[in-house]
């Protein structure tokens, strides 16, 4: 693996970069961030190579400017209340990208708890939407914190379907199953390994494969070639993250230089 030239980016900005990534080529579909740097993302693919990508206020709006984070819109497309975003769910018009509090080699995710789910030790946000989000649209992750804790054997509950579960479960869970990739602050993984699990795609710059190694809580599949590194952002993307989506640095926080 040849190690490239010093860049110019932070680890943040390779994170969204990386993130943004998950939206190519996705057309006229509503993009779900969660998360600072996801939503950097969603807004950077939407300004460069994924134009047609819907994006929301966060509420009820969708909007058809693109306005730094934390900032209000000033157009509004459409009206998508509650309802009207379960429908878009349930037909597959979204592409999410959701957090993990645990998640395994075959993309069980965990936002529930953590311990027996009877009693456990921590309660966490509840199953909430990731079953319908992963049986019927394309669903992505993100993951500030690349560590055992995260990347576990086997999740203390299964809020988000994994590919084994799924298969499991039959063609009704298997039909609209897809599940894209994981960027985590540490490189991108994907489901391309042995009966779909997890397969490092790449590590971020000045990340080794050593660290990633030790920071997953069980073996992934990786490319027989070698792992490359995650692709430079160009000038332009750089300016468009600094200057018009994240002016504040707020992808900082999420992810520390």
């Amino acid at each position: 693996m040849t190690r490239p030239a010093p860049a110019t980016a932070t680890r943040a900005e390779y994170c969204v970069i990386a993130c943004a990534e998950a939206w190519r080529g996705d057309g006229e579909i509503l993009a779900s961030p969660m998360g600072t740097v996801p939503s950097i993302a969603a807004r950077l693919a939407r300004l460069t190579f994924s134009p047609d990508l819907l994006l929301t206020d966060g509420e009820a709006l969708l909007i058809g400017d693109v306005p730094a984070v934390g900032a209000a819109s000033a157009v509004t497309e459409g009206w998508l209340p509650y309802r009207k975003h379960l429908t878009m769910v349930m037909g597959g018009k979204r592409h999410v990208m959701m957090g993990a509090s645990q998640i395994d080699r075959f993309g069980n995710q965990n936002i529930s708890c953590i311990g027996d789910w009877s009693r456990p030790r921590r309660q966490l946000l509840g199953v909430r939407g990731a079953p319908v989000n992963t049986l019927n649209n394309p669903v992505s992750y993100w993951v500030p914190r690349h560590s055992t804790r995260v990347f576990v054997e086997k999740v203390d509950m299964i809020s988000g379907v994994g590919y084994d579960s799924a298969a499991a479960a039959g063609p009704s869970a298997t039909r609209f199953h897809d599940l894209r990739r994981v960027v985590s602050d540490l490189g991108v993984l994907d489901f391309g390994g042995p009966d779909h699990a997890m397969r490092l795609v790449s590590l971020h710059p000045g990340v080794t494969l050593d660290q990633v190694r030790e920071a997953t809580g069980f073996q992934l599949s990786e490319p027989d070639a070698g792992v490359p590194y995650t692709r430079e952002p160009t000038a332009e993307e750089l300016r468009l993250i600094r200057d018009v989506v994240d002016p504040r640095g707020l992808r900082d926080r999420e992810v520390r230089p």
